[in-house]
């Protein structure tokens, strides 16, 4: 049986949708999609991925394919059948991981703010995280926290969604968190991503300082007919920054 702590709002819904949050983030991260997708008649399922939210962490590693694994268990157990995948950031990494270890229980894939390799295409994004391994390092894992949550939300009228992802960081076990980051730094799909066969949709913020357009259109350009949407004015979270135009983006494309 499952550990994980999930949002199941519409547990009467099919197909069912499976929302992958990012790195520091929960199930709850998908608070403004989950009303438009239950209102449609999916079932959509936001689980907190192990030692994120309420979801415990073992200490026995924290690796992309078993956190997929652990996704498709939960599927199998709550008897969804195939599942449309969408995946933020981390959550895109796995995404991209589940279809192609489980793609009997991938109906349609959506990537967003995600990447297949994290190669940095600037200097900009050099010294981030170069700042961000010496604040985790020399200050802690609150200066960290403090870093992500600015570049994630950098506006002045974004403050509350600041500090609410500072303080969703903070409650992540430290074991996980650093573990992901270096599952994240070594995760590379490029050489299967022709494999994947769901249809594939791939939502990029044009604004977007932590994984750039162009890093993103590689997974379009390398699924086969994968197409990508950049959304203007939206950052990295653009589930958030965009939220009814991502939400009718992503309910067209489930159709």
């Amino acid at each position: 049986m499952t550990r994980l702590h999930l949002l199941d709002p519409n547990p009467g819904g099919h197909p069912a949708v499976l929302l992958l949050h990012g790195l520091g983030a929960t199930g709850a991260s998908w608070t403004l999609q989950l009303p438009p997708l239950a209102e449609a008649g999916f079932r959509p399922l936001a689980p907190d991925a192990p030692g994120f939210g309420d979801s415990p962490y073992d200490g026995r590693g924290w690796g992309v394919r078993r956190v997929a694994a652990e996704m498709a268990a939960l599927l199998e157990e709550l008897q969804t059948g195939p599942a449309h995948v969408v995946g933020l950031s981390m959550g895109g990494v796995i995404a991209q991981q589940f279809a192609r270890d489980f793609p009997h229980l991938t109906r349609r894939l959506v990537l967003v703010s995600t990447f297949a390799a994290l190669h940095l295409d600037s200097l900009s994004g050099w010294l981030y995280f170069l700042r961000r391994s010496l604040a985790v390092t020399l200050r802690g894992p609150h200066a960290q926290a403090e870093l992500v949550a600015a570049r994630v939300f950098p506006h002045p009228n974004q403050s509350p969604l600041r500090e609410t992802f500072l303080e969703t960081i903070l409650r992540a076990d430290r074991r996980a968190y650093r573990a992901a980051m270096r599952a994240l730094a070594s995760f590379d799909s490029r050489r299967w991503l022709k494999d994947i066969t769901a249809p594939t949709l791939v939502v990029t913020g044009a604004d977007d300082t932590t994984v750039s357009p162009a890093r993103q259109m590689l997974l379009a350009q390398s699924i086969p007919g994968a197409r990508q949407v950049v959304l203007e004015g939206a950052g990295h979270a653009v589930s958030v920054d965009r939220a009814d135009e991502f939400n009718r983006l992503l309910l067209d494309f489930l159709g």
